[in-house]
């Protein structure tokens, strides 16, 4: 076996259909899709209830909002540690019992955390959560990647990006009604009935792909690989949160973190290029689309994500709005993302991917530009900061889930798994180093107009550094 065939993902009964390979039925991509968006909805809600609910939780169990902000911290830390293992769990007891066994955590996890008796609890079973969630989203992708052919892969990454115009537009509203209406606990019981649901329907319709090849045969895990990567990416991520929270990333409490993060990745890298089997197989990025794809997303991840942070601080602290109202203004950012995603994820399987991706950073970056002179205006109305938004969602929804697609569909199916975490892990990192850049730029310019403008520029820029990345990418159609 060559380096270049060495498995890091599973061994899937079935695989994006290449040239003379059957096409997968419709119905076992569609069985896929309802239990993997079912899964990916409750987590991605329940990220963006839990943000809206830390002050009232910090009320609830009278600790400083510091302390209560670790809730959604655990569980990122918990979600970074855990991605690196997908791949290899896929190849050790198959895809359909990863994907139930983190079915299972994030179901046992909600309700050990709706029982939390004090914050330090709230927190550990948060951490729990997150050692499930941080499964759904690459075993979720690798599934739906396998069972879609080439022709339907845009289809398939179509559906499967669902939970992006489910969570953010919804989330934020049945947060603040469960709260209002009921109690904290509910946040976390509202996932009790999902994920049986997501369970009882995972035993049923999703396929059978344990490994056919023998036990002594499976791969084994890469220990001094997982020693590295997973504390790795808890440390980097650690430290820029909270640089980006205080502002400061030379304090020791951000730096030490980083740098240290930042030196078990470095070995990570280096061990993942010479050994035969390693956790993730980098050597992926030898292949030239999909380098381009990992190339367009990390700036776009990072400017597009970095920023949601801004818009609820705008309305509410340029503005004066409430949550609730700040929520509602940027809900229609959120359906213009989802309906764009839909309709360019299905395009991308009949045009040429370079001309749709492309175009989809330009707009972004356009949209984004937009942003920053509208909200660095004083007195601007409402409405045209709405639409600067909703022209970002576009550009948004054009690059996100095709360029996924164009990244992976000419991967052979055993390297499906360690493509999808991959593609995870670019994902997770870019977001934070965004989220962690652009809080320490409106820390340092200041939350009003001029503050604005600076941070939403400069998440402009990085939109616009996607551009060349995405102009690499596969100029041919494939449908």
């Amino acid at each position: 076996m060559s380096d270049t065939d060495s498995v890091t993902g599973a061994h899937a009964e079935s695989g994006p259909a290449g040239a003379g390979a059957p096409a997968p039925p419709p119905t076992a991509l569609y069985r896929v899709v309802i239990v993997v968006v079912l899964g990916t909805v409750m987590s991605v809600l329940d990220m963006t209830i839990v943000n809206v609910a830390l002050r009232h939780l910090s009320e609830s169990f009278g600790a400083p909002l510091e302390t209560i902000q670790w809730t959604a911290t655990a569980y990122t830390l918990a979600l970074a540690a855990v991605i690196p293992v997908a791949a290899w769990a896929m190849a050790r007891i198959g895809a359909k019992r990863t994907y139930v066994l983190a079915l299972g955590l994030f179901t046992l996890g909600s309700l050990l955390a709706a029982c939390a008796w004090d914050a330090a609890s709230l927190i550990a079973f948060r951490a729990v959560q997150g050692l499930g969630g941080g499964l759904l989203q690459p075993v979720g992708m690798a599934m739906g990647m396998r069972v879609a052919d080439r022709a339907r892969l845009g289809r398939a990454m179509a559906l499967l990006g669902l939970p992006i115009l489910v969570g953010p537009v919804a989330g934020p509203v049945l947060g603040g009604w469960l709260l209002d209406a009921a109690s904290w606990q509910w946040i976390f019981l509202i996932n009790l009935p999902v994920g049986a649901l997501a369970l009882s329907l995972a035993a049923r319709l999703l396929p059978k792909d344990a490994p056919r090849t023998p036990r002594t045969d499976r791969p084994r895990l890469d220990l001094p690989g997982l020693l590295m990567l997973s504390p790795g990416l808890a440390l980097l991520l650690f430290g820029l949160s909270r640089g980006g929270e205080r502002g400061d990333f030379t304090a020791p409490g951000a730096l030490i973190p980083t740098l240290a993060g930042a030196v078990l990745a470095a070995a990570f890298v280096r061990r993942a290029l010479t050994v035969r089997a390693p956790l993730l197989d980098l050597r992926l990025l030898r292949d030239r689309t999909f380098a381009a794809g990992v190339a367009t997303l990390a700036p776009f991840t990072c400017g597009y994500f970095g920023s949601m942070l801004l818009g609820p601080l705008y309305w509410q602290q340029e503005r004066g709005l409430s949550a609730t109202a700040a929520g509602l203004l940027g809900a229609p950012v959120g359906l213009v993302v989802g309906t764009t995603m839909q309709i360019a994820a299905r395009r991308v399987d009949r045009v040429a991917p370079r001309l749709l991706i492309a175009a989809g950073c330009a707009v972004g970056a356009l949209g984004m530009a937009l942003l920053a002179w509208q909200t660095g205006t004083p007195g601007v109305a409402s409405w045209r900061v709405v639409v600067a938004g909703m022209v970002m969602g576009v550009g948004a929804g054009m690059t996100l889930m095709p360029t996924m697609t164009t990244a992976s569909r000419d991967l052979p199916a055993d390297r499906l798994a360690g493509a999808s975490t991959a593609l995870s892990i670019n994902a997770q990192l870019a977001a934070s180093v965004g989220t962690a850049l652009l809080s320490v730029l409106l820390g340092a310019a200041g939350p009003d107009p001029a503050g604005f403008r600076l941070t939403y520029a400069v998440a402009a820029v990085l939109l616009a550094l996607a551009v060349p990345a995405a102009l690499r990418l596969p100029g041919e159609r494939h449908g």
